[in-house]
């Protein structure tokens, strides 16, 4: 998909700007290549600037409940200091590095909720213009894949993604805000927790897997939050038994700890903004097989097998790519 727009601020017969990605999915941390093509307009432009910036619909909690936003999170200046001649055609290559927090919005396919783009920005003249936006799709890493996977088959089943503004603390996070993927839990798990949300903050030499359990509280007592943090590598994926791994990660999840400081060697525990938990229930179960999360995120968009939520987030999805680019687009005509 790709917007071409007039430059709003610089009226009829300014330039116009389209921009072109090279590839239709990336990954975090690789390089996002593409052209800025430029369509001259009745006179002669100097550009001073063309700047690139990601943005991303995001989520924020406050006394007065939830409210969404558009939030750049970050900006390149890939060219500028030339003159843009009467009806000239010309083309700006780029090639900028996307942060290795970068957001995961799709899984084999799939549309997992979460809403990025790409955003152009020309100054003209001492004028400035966001000219064009464009969708961005970002593909999970290996381990991202592979621990999805993992809980897939270990019976969790997908329902929704979002992105939190705020901070995940006691991890490493760069971003103003972090992903929360939405799983059910199996069977096994299920009198203990009502859902489970995984983070992921992906780094040059690895990954913190942030594990968040919504508990189920009992009779008499109230239900509450548990927040535990693994790291991982990104290399050797192929030949690591995730399914054990990942299992033993929600057993620690959802176990009872009278301790705090026994030893670990994945990390420790985390907490989201001034939010502490720690579980208070022990459950032991064995190894469930079945089909990964790829095919249960398929499902859910196809409305199948995961219940009314999964079935509902590819209508969803649709409308909330189509509602955030509209909206930017009525943005910039008015500004």
């Amino acid at each position: 998909m790709v917007f071409k727009r007039l430059l709003g601020s610089l009226g009829l017969g300014g330039p116009t700007v389209d921009t072109v990605l090279d590839t239709g999915a990336v990954l975090p941390g690789e390089n996002l290549t593409g052209q800025v093509h430029l369509s001259g307009g009745s006179g002669d432009f100097d550009i001073e600037q063309i700047s690139l910036e990601l943005v991303a619909r995001v989520e924020a909690e406050h006394e007065d409940g939830e409210s969404e936003g558009t939030l750049a999170f970050d900006r390149f200046t890939v060219a500028g200091g030339f003159c843009l001649a009467e009806g000239e055609q010309r083309s700006v290559p780029f090639s900028v590095t996307l942060p290795w927090e970068t957001p995961v919005t799709e899984l084999h396919g799939q549309p997992l909720g979460v809403v990025l783009g790409l955003r152009t920005e020309l100054a003209v003249a001492g004028a400035k213009d966001k000219g064009d936006l464009d969708p961005l799709v970002v593909h999970p890493l290996p381990a991202q894949e592979a621990i999805l996977e993992a809980l897939g088959q270990l019976g969790f089943g997908f329902r929704g993604a979002d992105l939190e503004y705020g901070r995940i603390g006691g991890t490493g996070q760069q971003l103003p805000f972090y992903q929360e993927i939405e799983l059910s839990p199996p069977a096994q798990y299920a009198h203990a927790m009502s859902e489970i949300e995984v983070s992921f903050l992906a780094h040059p030499g690895g990954m913190e897997v942030v594990l968040e359990a919504d508990k189920r509280g009992g009779f008499f007592s109230g239900g509450h939050d548990a927040l535990t943090r693994f790291t991982v590598s990104h290399h050797a994926v192929e030949q690591h038994d995730w399914n054990v791994e990942v299992d033993g990660w929600v057993r620690r999840l959802v176990e009872d700890r009278s301790s705090h400081g026994h030893g670990d060697v994945y990390g420790g525990s985390a907490h989201k903004d001034d939010h502490h938990g720690h579980g208070e229930h022990h459950h032991d179960s064995g190894h469930r097989h079945g089909t990964g999360m790829g095919t249960v995120v398929a499902a859910g968009a196809a409305g199948l097998a995961v219940g009314v939520v999964g079935g509902m987030v590819a209508a969803e999805v649709v409308d909330e790519v189509g509602d955030f680019f509209e909206g930017d687009d009525e943005e910039g005509d008015e500004g």
